[in-house]
């Protein structure tokens, strides 16, 4: 590991302490979110050119795209163990990283751009995200 790779979770323990709130896991998986998200929408506008800034709604998405995908029908009890219960939450990790200079901002970005963008119980019911697993066709692998 690089010293700016340690320099990095260092920071990010630091602030998990600090911010008793949420676990370590959630700011490291925000940061993979972020990504992620980023990525698809450069595939998604493959003729527009996307930078590394995307907004509060557009990245709650990716999350809860990223979150499925990693996880399953278990992401609503993994995001619950880390402290996430609202998409108001992914804004307050975002801004947190935002304040302690890990992460950056426009002038347009507010915390409030995080707030109800979508039901957790809706979109991570492990019922409804089972059921589009079992709809895969694991013969076409």
């Amino acid at each position: 590991m690089t010293e700016d790779t340690s320099s990095f979770f260092d920071e990010i323990d630091e602030l998990a302490r600090a911010h008793a709130r949420f676990r370590r896991e959630a700011y490291l998986f925000i940061y993979s979110a972020l990504d992620h998200t980023v990525r698809s929408l450069k595939r998604d506008r493959s003729d527009e050119t996307v930078g590394r800034h995307v907004c509060g709604q557009e990245l709650c998405l990716g999350i809860a795209e990223y979150g499925r995908a990693q996880f399953g029908p278990l992401v609503r009890s993994v995001f619950h163990h880390w402290g996430i219960h609202t998409t108001a939450d992914f804004g307050d990790i975002v801004f947190t990283l935002v304040d302690h200079g890990l992460m950056s901002k426009t002038e347009e970005d507010r915390s409030e751009d995080f707030a109800g963008v979508y039901d957790f119980d809706e979109v991570f019911d492990p019922r409804k995200i089972q059921s589009d697993l079992q709809e895969l066709d694991l013969e076409a692998f």
